[in-house]
């Protein structure tokens, strides 16, 4: 990609502020855990993926500042980190995911020592940002079959390369596909009350020149009913077991209106992305955001003062109108709960 959406430097994490995307391209220097939680908690960072890269740098990072050779006051600081990170966004389960496996490499101190974990949590969150631009390449590579040369698809937020360690889920798929030799135009759902399809993902798909057509988020219903819409693909925060997937609010309208007009509506995200703890959608945590975010563009208020706002991040599309789930190690097809026992299962690619 033509930017880094996050950087480990020897210093600290260099982040893409994403808030300012696409008047300005502007680098936030972290300089320690407290500034990378900060930065996805303010959505300077936002995407599933990233955020637990993000994450895992950050608990990397505060293991370098961390001035004692005890191991029990080691652990105790780096604990407090992880329930930093953990506290940033519920939603995603990519950043418990990505703590997860930091903590296991935490637990392993009084064997290694200090110095030596301080190393390996470093090591290990490079390599959650090495694994995750695989992933997404992979992903990519089983979803471009889905796209017919001349197609026509919708996507909705940003499930793109500022969403992940630097290629994308469902832009992933786009890119496999346009690097395939494809032809095909991009309709972007604007994704209010944030905008990131309208900022981000039509930002990106011009910087790759990848022909696409910006959209507020109430047409998409009207080319679908004119037949201008031949695919649907979105990205995902957490999947539960059934198939149920949380993604930005916005999304479970745009799965109604594929079933209505008879698109598939395809999900793409990581098996990382999938909550084996919980059975169904309706054990999903959904972030509610500041009113302010509904209230204002840009810092201007844009509703009348003192009026109240609802502003749920997500929301939740039944695995009933999903037509598959695009993952690294395959489409997931249905019933989800079954077909996936036996991807994981698998050592090879699974369709």
């Amino acid at each position: 990609m033509k930017f880094k959406t996050i950087e480990w430097k020897d210093d600290g994490v260099r982040i893409l502020d994403q808030r300012k995307l696409p008047g300005q391209v502007r680098y936030l220097e972290c300089k320690d855990a407290l500034s990378v939680a900060k930065a996805i908690r303010t959505m300077a960072i936002r995407g599933a993926p990233a955020i637990g890269v993000a994450a895992a740098m950050g608990i990397a990072l505060a293991a370098q500042k961390i001035r004692t050779h005890r191991q029990e006051l080691f652990r105790k600081e780096i604990e407090n980190v992880f329930t930093q990170m953990g506290q940033t966004r519920p939603t995603a389960v990519n950043l418990f995911w990505a703590i997860n496996r930091m903590r296991r490499i935490l637990e392993q101190v009084n064997t290694y020592g200090v110095e030596q974990t301080r190393m390996r949590l470093v090591d290990e969150a490079l390599l959650i940002h090495k694994e995750d631009i695989e992933v997404n390449k992979k992903i990519g590579e089983h979803g471009k079959r889905l796209i017919r040369n001349g197609a026509r698809i919708l996507t909705h937020c940003n499930a793109g390369a500022l969403a992940t360690a630097g290629y994308g889920t469902a832009l992933g798929v786009i890119y496999a596909a346009r690097d395939e030799g494809k032809r095909f135009h991009v309709f972007v759902d604007e994704t209010r009350p944030m905008l990131q399809g309208c900022r981000l993902t039509a930002w990106e798909l011009a910087q790759e020149k990848i022909p696409a057509t910006l959209i507020t988020d109430s047409m998409a219903g009207v080319l679908m009913a004119q037949g201008k819409i031949n695919l649907v693909i979105v990205g995902a925060d957490r999947i539960a077991r059934n198939g149920d997937t949380a993604n930005k609010i916005g999304t479970y309208g745009v799965a109604v209106l594929s079933r209505w007009h008879h698109v598939p509506f395809y999900v793409a995200a990581p098996t990382s992305t999938i909550d084996f703890a919980i059975a169904s959608g309706k054990e999903i945590p959904i972030e509610e955001r500041p009113k302010e975010e509904v209230t204002h563009i840009g810092g201007r208020r844009i509703a009348p003062s003192g009026v109240n706002a609802f502003n749920p991040a997500f929301d939740v599309t039944p695995h009933s109108l999903i037509e598959g789930i695009i993952t690294e190690k395959g489409v997931l097809r249905k019933p989800f709960e079954k077909n996936l026992k036996k991807m994981l299962k698998s050592k090879n690619s699974f369709f």
